[in-house]
């Protein structure tokens, strides 16, 4: 290894704690999110648009525990921390897109303020899209982004399974 992948391996491993404290917070707020709603669950599934929201809420917290938990492997190197969270990015992606679709096409008139609603379900994979650059372009940098997109995963999702609930309760 060359001096500078020791460092970078140095900077992983102080975000150990972190990582840790973040896979069990996401973990088991996934896991709250996921009861709540299947109280409600018979009226959500007739919505394509909740259900596509709390699909992105839980997608979004679901990318923290696994980027968390990746950046936790014992001498996992900075580019593969980067490629291993870019690739599960991308692919968590998904859950937002589709949800802005389904807000878009949902003409109920209590769906208010679409862009918005469509914007929350992105903040954690873009968040973690930009760490994964960062971190693969050398920069250290990305390890703080990571951080940043857990939390923002966590807000997302507490704020999005609210609102997708006061909507199911109306």
């Amino acid at each position: 290894m060359t001096p500078t992948d020791l460092a970078r391996a140095a900077a992983i491993e102080q975000w150990h704690d972190v990582n840790v404290a973040m896979v069990g917070a996401t973990a088991a707020l996934a896991g709250l999110v996921i009861v709540a709603a299947s109280v409600n669950i018979a009226d959500i599934v007739t919505a394509t648009s909740l259900t596509s929201r709390l699909a992105a809420a839980i997608g979004g917290l679901v990318l923290a525990i696994s980027a968390s938990a990746i950046g936790l492997i014992p001498g996992i190197g900075a580019t593969s921390y980067g490629v291993a969270v870019l690739v599960i990015a991308l692919l968590f992606t998904a859950f937002p897109v589709q949800a802005a679709l389904r807000i878009r096409e949902s003409r109920d008139p209590v769906n208010r303020l679409r862009p918005l609603k469509a914007a929350l379900g992105f903040a954690a994979p873009v968040a973690y899209l930009v760490g994964a650059l960062l971190l693969i372009s050398g920069a250290p940098a990305g390890l703080v982004v990571f951080a940043a997109g857990s939390i923002l995963a966590i807000m997302a999702a507490l704020l999005i399974s609210w609102v997708v609930l006061v909507e199911v309760l109306r």
